[in-house]
């Protein structure tokens, strides 16, 4: 895509060539929404053909040149769409194109989803003309032209904070609605799982395996929404997975998803686990919501989300993680995940599930408190209870928490003495020692010379 054609009148280049950039601090004119804004979100409804206008853009607030430069500000996109083919199951899908069609457009960045969107507008493009009235027309002309079952399409950008807030309250509703349905389902319940390959751009030998108890790890895409995207494109970036025959139910290896991960990701992965954070784990993206941290000094796992700001035990931010498990890889006891998933019975089984898991931020712990067990809920730490490695195995002690029996004290052991061989004086008048099948635990070694 190029400004030939639908995007000659537009003051920006749209195209496949934008997907991917990057705006760092210095080259951003304005942000909306991020790590240190609490109200942003983004949504699409389906919805009657009398209830659209086509073409309609709507801009609650400013716009872009209307807000301080260098801002960061609430903000959200509300899309709704309607066609004769449409169907709300498809909602959810539609919405997470949004991420894909806001990186076409030059010198603007979208990063995560829902209610946890990331937007960078670059100086140049917005010297250039670039506004959200702007990006309105560009989302409507790429919507309509990749889904040809979207018959009217409107836009609504709000920046009024008020307005944000409002209307945020009511995003969350509905992404809890859409989450609720696949709770109940199990995998065993289905005879394929779905693929997801829209973060390649970041991240690409990543494929997302959607099962029906384990959720993108966007949060965005459950196994129906799946099912509504492979029906709608086929050939799309949402796929069939055959299950094929089941290498392990325990741990959610499928021969299926091996070959297609295989395959998608040209070689570069070839075993995906889904219920695990070690040996062979899911691979991360970019835009998972959490990642889970392993803490070798307390033999469990952490579990930080991106709106955390502050350092985990293990001295890392949330970012540092990321970037280390990001891209696509598999990195044992680092792995990128979501809410929902969280919510499974399936959620890191293998490991011990919230048995092992030893620290979280207080929010993330509220958030899910109907899902920690119970017995659980007081034993595990919170940055209100441990900031350090040391702090966390006391409290994880204390409040003898169940990895604590994982722990194995290993007595000091005798100094077995060594063989020592001095070699003669160096020139230098300094020694050689070498020490031959020796093992010493020792606090402090000191070598004199002797008189």
């Amino acid at each position: 895509m190029s400004t030939s054609g639908m995007f000659a009148d537009l003051p920006v280049d749209v195209g496949l060539a934008h997907e991917g950039e990057r705006i760092r601090k210095p080259q951003m004119h304005i942000e909306f929404g991020g790590p240190n804004v609490k109200e942003k979100f983004e949504l699409l409804r389906v919805k009657g053909p009398e209830e659209v206008e086509d073409g309609k853009i709507t801009i609650v607030g400013p716009d872009v040149q209307g807000l301080e430069e260098g801002g960061s500000f609430p903000f959200g996109i509300y899309i709704e769409v309607s066609g004769e083919k449409l169907e709300v199951e498809m909602e959810g899908v539609m919405e997470r194109r949004i991420h894909d069609f806001c990186n076409y457009i030059e010198g603007f960045m979208h990063l995560n989803q829902r209610d946890s969107i990331w937007l960078r507008l670059d100086k140049k493009a917005v010297k250039k003309g670039l506004n959200l009235e702007v990006t309105g027309k560009a989302l409507q002309r790429l919507f309509k032209s990749e889904m040809a079952i979207i018959e009217k399409i409107q836009i609504t950008f709000i920046t009024d904070p008020k307005k944000v807030k409002k209307k945020f309250q009511e995003a969350l509703e509905i992404y809890e609605g859409r989450d609720a349905r696949a709770r109940g389902m199990t995998d065993n319940d289905v005879d394929v799982f779905y693929g997801c390959t829209l973060c390649q751009s970041f991240a690409p030998s990543h494929i997302c395996v959607i099962s029906a108890q384990r959720y993108a790890n966007c949060g965005a895409i459950s196994w129906f929404d799946g099912r509504a995207a492979s029906k709608v494109d086929p050939k799309g970036p949402v796929f069939e997975i055959p299950k094929e025959k089941c290498l392990d139910e325990w741990k959610g290896e499928y021969e299926g998803i091996n070959k297609i991960v295989s395959e998608k990701s040209l070689g570069e992965i070839n075993r995906v686990q889904l219920y695990t954070a070690f040996g062979y784990p899911h691979t991360s993206c970019g835009c998972f919501e959490i990642t889970t941290f392993y803490v070798p000094e307390c033999d469990g796992l952490g579990v930080v989300h991106r709106d955390f700001r502050g350092q985990t035990p293990s001295g890392l931010t949330f970012g540092a993680i990321a970037d280390s498990t990001g891209g696509g890889r598999q990195v044992e006891g680092f792995h990128g995940i979501s809410f929902e998933y969280m919510r499974s019975p399936k959620f890191l089984q293998v490991d011990g599930g919230w048995n092992r898991i030893i620290w979280l931020p207080t929010e993330v712990k509220e958030k899910l408190k109907e899902y920690i067990p119970a017995e659980l809920y007081d034993k595990i730490a919170t940055e209100a209870d441990a900031t350090d490695v040391t702090a966390l195995k006391e409290f994880l002690r204390e409040k003898r928490h169940p990895v604590v029996e994982r722990w194995v004290e290993t007595p000091p052991e005798a100094i077995e003495a060594p063989t020592l061989e001095v070699m003669p004086s160096t020139p230098s008048g300094g020694i050689t020692i070498i020490l031959k099948n020796a093992k010493i635990h020792a606090e402090k070694v000191i070598i004199k010379r002797a008189k």
